[in-house]
């Protein structure tokens, strides 16, 4: 009778010194970049810096440490690229509240945004942990998002800013609703889709090789087509009408694996956007100031300005405080990557947008990893809402597409967009550790008394092991 050979156990390695590594890097970008503007427009580090210092870094670890703790098994990338993409966007907000005379104090107000994020990461952390009870919520999470998205039209209510509608004020604070419907419709749209995927998979008539759904399923897509269409006309908001359009058809795509959902989607969002240049100036305005900024300087400042300080910028960029970004309207907000292309050049901007592409890269490879639908559908919606929402404000700002309104995540200042996307990114975390996290396993006797085989069960989140 031969020996018999030990059973072995493999299990994914959690990563989380390398996760405190790469927040430590963060750190160090955020916080040396802010004092870098000090530097070079004061000579001396302000008086604020070391409140700045230690508050960011205090958040910064104590996230690290309740996800070492609730979610040890999670993307191990994600928080960094958060942290530093957040650290930078301070940087340079407080750059700009130093072109201002006298300065302002917008990056204080930025960071207290800030901490109320991370602590809303660290809740969702510590309370949610396991994303797969959020599925019972379908028709709620639906509901609560759609009146949220429309709430700026209600009048005495919304408020307009800058020519776009998609505001909400109380007394003296304004709130973004867009940026909380974005998650709340995305798990609505998840949990939807996975109790209706079987009857929209279904072909039905057959075009130039492109099975195109059937009739009596269109009324979805053609409902959130009716909403975006409303924001788009009353809300004057193309961003925030192509995010959640495209949000929806994207999903619908992930679920069925039918082409012609992303075609039938495409042509409607193309005609509605069709419609709405013949019939509204708001829209023939953003689009003129896409094609042909300088056909009306006054109308098209804004762009016309950040054109110039990115080329100023160049390659290397002007340094940090050493360029002029506070010449471009909305510096800080709609257009603060016109700020980091003039300050740390092309190159810093096309690092920037690699980092974002990193959390979306992360996103999708929970997406794909994770076999359990609800969770795969909520992944992969989660990371092209963000994408698209950094594709179309960049894209704006650098002229590749038509401006909209949307924020630069994680950098522009506003607290709506910044506390959400610290709860997208706890989401994203949620539910990379379910899938990779070890699978339970059970001992089965074998032929030999003396050997013991341990068998995998079915892991909860699904997937293979994220190395």
């Amino acid at each position: 009778m031969s020996a018999a050979a030990p059973a072995q156990t493999v299990v994914p390695r959690k990563r989380r010194g390398v996760e405190l590594m790469l927040i430590i890097l963060a750190l160090g970008i955020g916080i040396g970049g802010y004092a870098m503007v000090d530097y070079n427009i004061n000579g001396r580090l302000d008086d604020f810096f070391a409140v700045h210092a230690g508050v960011l870094a205090v958040l910064a670890v104590a996230a690290h440490v309740v996800v070492r703790w609730r979610l040890p098994y999670a993307d191990p990338v994600i928080l960094p690229c958060g942290i530093v993409l957040n650290g930078l966007g301070l940087a340079v907000i407080h750059r700009i509240d130093l072109a201002n005379d006298p300065p302002i104090f917008g990056a204080r107000t930025q960071l207290i945004w800030t901490a109320i994020g991370l602590i809303l990461f660290i809740l969702c952390a510590v309370i949610i942990r396991d994303h797969r009870p959020l599925q019972g919520f379908t028709y709620t999470l639906f509901l609560v998002g759609l009146i949220l998205l429309l709430l700026p039209l209600v009048p005495g209510l919304g408020r307009e800013v800058y020519g776009a509608q998609i505001w909400i004020g109380i007394g003296p604070y304004s709130f973004q609703p867009a940026e909380a419907a974005k998650i709340l419709l995305s798990l609505a749209f998840a949990s939807y889709l996975v109790e209706k995927r079987d009857v929209l998979a279904l072909a039905g008539w057959r075009v130039v090789g492109l099975d195109l759904p059937r009739l009596r399923d269109l009324g979805p897509i053609l409902l959130m087509w009716l909403v975006s269409l409303a924001i788009l006309i009353f809300q004057r908001d193309l961003g925030t009408s192509l995010l959640f359009f495209g949000l929806f058809v994207m999903m619908l795509y992930v679920s069925t694996e039918r082409a012609g959902w992303p075609v039938l989607g495409t042509l409607l969002f193309a005609g509605g956007a069709w419609l709405g240049y013949l019939n509204f100036n708001h829209v023939k305005i953003r689009v003129s100031s896409w094609l042909d900024p300088f056909s009306n300087y006054d109308q098209n400042y804004q762009v016309i300005v950040a054109q110039f300080g990115m080329a100023w910028g160049g390659l290397l960029g002007t340094g940090l405080g050493l360029g002029r970004p506070g010449l471009v309207p909305l510096a800080r907000s709609d257009f603060i990557s016109a700020a980091v292309g003039e300050e740390l050049g092309l190159t810093g901007l096309m690092a920037v947008i690699m980092i974002y592409g990193l959390i979306v890269a992360r996103g999708l490879r929970t997406a794909l990893q994770c076999r359990e639908p609800f969770g795969k559908l909520l992944a992969a919606g989660l990371s092209f809402a963000f994408a698209l929402q950094v594709f179309t404000i960049i894209g704006g700002v650098t002229r590749l597409v038509p401006l909209t309104g949307l924020t630069t995540p994680f950098m522009s200042q506003g607290g709506s967009s910044m506390v959400c996307n610290w709860i997208v990114l706890g989401l994203l975390m949620i539910i990379s550790h379910q899938v990779r996290k070890p699978v339970p396993t059970i001992a089965e006797r074998g032929s030999d008394d003396e050997t013991t085989q341990l068998i995998p069960l079915a892991p909860a989140g699904g997937g293979a092991v994220l190395r």
